[in-house]
């Protein structure tokens, strides 16, 4: 394996070589406008994952110093998301038991297995593990998040204490409990949610976020909110922390590594599905497994920096670019925009509402539920409509860690059963041509009289190739008569396993015992080679490379005229050159 050049592992050495003065300005810009939206995220965040909200800004603060370094995608900004925070605080409780300080070391100490995972899978530039969770799966959790979510923040919309559980459990504790509403929180906190409705629609991509936020202090001193009984959000630490390891026990790491391996899935789906979406609108090539050491050096940074883990967030990114940033650095100005709020000003957080917190998350988790996106699986693709909402379900009834699970099993389920099902397509002539193409997809192809053309477009492995000679044996048993020839186009199955090429000698033996023949053409080298090592040209004939679909056909019918439909069983005479034997 080839080292890889200090320019490759960071990038940032390329563009900054490129870098030119008139981009500065526009950096700048957006580095602000995204700070502005990553301070009430990141305390917003905290919240959800059961953390202090000092734990959310140093998340943004340190992995923004890192992954500027490292990543492909020139607008992608890193920070704490909803679905992995709330994983977090809904997976920690238990192995804490009650302890502050250990339930934020615990938190610290998966974003360090979230980094070392990361880092593993870039050493075996394993970047396309993020496409074995598919849409439809990714679908359904994230509007079961969405469901949940709301579950944990409508009773500090209301002023009264939420559930613990599921999403049933939490969702008929605040139906229940709505006669405890506090006025005044409600009040503060519909406000606070329809000025981030009206921020949107008027002013799009615009910090409302952080309007509101400062908005919600003043009126919180002016009207006196405490004394109403509205929660605040109490002390946020000032100053910057001393990195360094959590204290946890070796046994703790055997507890987390579940909840690790949910976060660095999430992480890695969310952040190469954010950098593929502007390498398609900007241009330029994305580069999965580059996209992981960035998540890797950002989780580490966020794990000594006493946080929690972090990964690509969409609506940041979509605030980055939209506010004009040209390059990565626009992320590191955020970064340290946030150093100096924390460092100096954090104080000032102290007299936030809780209910206008919680009117944030509300607000940015609405965008989590896809229904139009649900709506168009149940028109089109019921089978994926039905892996969407068992994603769903399992989120809201077995809890977040259980749904990514659930979610990542349905999706090997769904490669599993595609890749041993594979499509067989029946081939005919294009008329007028010595073309051939799938039958099914091509109704006036014209078949060819006395002879069945299959090509099995996969590669055969010990799972599928039951399912191609099933289909094969079938469709040649159901033809009147039986065909003489059954021509085997391997051209679209570029690889063929052991067990695969002894059951395409088996399947020889069931063609012959209908009276028909076997030959297989346009293989592969490396399948050839195969198929010669289990005996099959001794047992029914060489397999001349040369030899297309067409030129075995014209061979087949040239011999029709003078009855010779096919060759008895067992024959190995040679055809004429050029021709393989039928």
């Amino acid at each position: 394996m080839s080292t890889p050049s200090t320019s490759n592992l960071l990038p940032a050495l390329q563009w900054l070589r490129a870098y030119q003065p008139g981009w500065l300005k526009q950096d700048v810009l957006a580095g602000i406008t995204l700070a502005a939206y990553l301070l009430p995220a990141g305390i917003g965040d905290a919240s959800l994952a059961n953390l202090p909200p000092e734990a959310g800004l140093y998340a943004c603060m340190f992995s923004g110093l890192v992954f500027w370094l490292f990543c492909s995608s020139r607008h992608t900004a890193i920070t704490v998301t909803s679905a992995i925070s709330l994983l977090v605080g809904a997976s920690l409780g238990g192995i804490a038991q009650g302890d502050v300080s250990r339930f934020s070391a615990l938190a610290a100490c998966t974003a360090l297995i979230v980094a070392t995972l990361a880092f593993l899978a870039w050493l075996m530039k394993a970047g396309a593990i993020v496409h074995f969770i598919s849409d439809p799966v990714m679908i359904g959790f994230k509007s079961g998040l969405a469901l949940f979510l709301a579950s944990t923040q409508l009773p500090k919309l209301c002023g009264f204490k939420g559930s613990h559980g599921d999403f049933w459990e939490r969702a008929g504790h605040f139906f229940s409990h709505l006669g405890d509403t506090n006025v005044a929180s409600l009040v503060i906190g519909l406000l606070a949610l329809g000025v981030m409705v009206l921020g949107k629609i008027y002013l799009k991509n615009k910090p409302v976020a952080l309007f509101v936020v400062v908005g919600g202090i003043l009126l919180s001193s002016l009207l006196g909110l405490e004394a109403r009984g509205v929660k605040m959000l109490g002390n946020v630490p000032q100053g910057f922390p001393v990195p360094g390891l959590p204290a946890v026990h070796w046994a703790d790491l055997n507890e987390l590594l579940p909840l690790a391996l949910a976060c660095f899935l999430l992480g890695a789906v969310e952040t190469a599905a954010i950098g593929r979406m502007f390498c398609a609108k900007h241009g330029g090539r994305f580069d999965g497994n580059q996209e992981l050491l960035a998540l890797a050096g950002a989780n580490l940074a966020a794990g000594l920096g006493r946080s929690f883990p972090v990964s690509g967030g969409m609506s940041q990114s979509l605030v980055n670019e939209s506010a004009g940033a040209r390059t990565p650095l626009s992320g590191l100005i955020s970064a340290l925009i946030v150093v100096l709020i924390t460092v100096f000003l954090s104080g000032l957080l102290h007299d936030l509402p809780q209910p206008v917190l919680a009117a944030i998350v509300l607000f940015a988790i609405a965008g989590l539920f896809k229904l139009k996106a649900m709506i168009q699986l149940w028109v089109h693709y019921r089978a994926e409509f039905v892996v969407a909402i068992a994603a769903m379900a399992g989120v809201m009834g077995s809890g977040l860690l259980r749904g990514v699970m659930i979610g990542a099993v349905i999706s090997l389920l769904q490669l599993l059963r595609r890749s041993s099902h594979p499509y067989v397509a029946f081939l005919g002539r294009i008329p007028g041509t010595r073309r051939y193409s799938d039958m099914a997809k091509n109704a006036d192809n014209e078949a060819v009289p006395g002879a069945l053309l299959v090509r099995p477009e996969s590669a055969l492995y010990y799972f599928n190739i039951d399912h191609v000679r099933d289909a094969i044996v079938n469709r040649a048993a159901a033809m009147v008569p039986v065909p003489s020839l059954v021509l085997l186009d391997l051209s679209a199955a570029p690889h063929v396993d052991l067990q695969s090429a002894q059951t395409l000698i088996a399947l020889h033996g069931e063609i012959v015992a209908m009276g028909s023949q076997l030959q297989v053409v346009e293989a592969h080298a490396s399948v050839r080679e195969t198929l010669r090592l289990e005996g099959f040209e001794e047992k029914i004939g060489e397999i001349n490379r040369l030899t297309s679909v067409a030129d075995a056909v014209d061979h087949f019918s040239s011999l029709q005229p003078a009855g010779e439909l096919s060759l008895p069983a067992g024959d190995q005479r040679q055809p004429p050159s050029g021709h393989p034997n039928l």
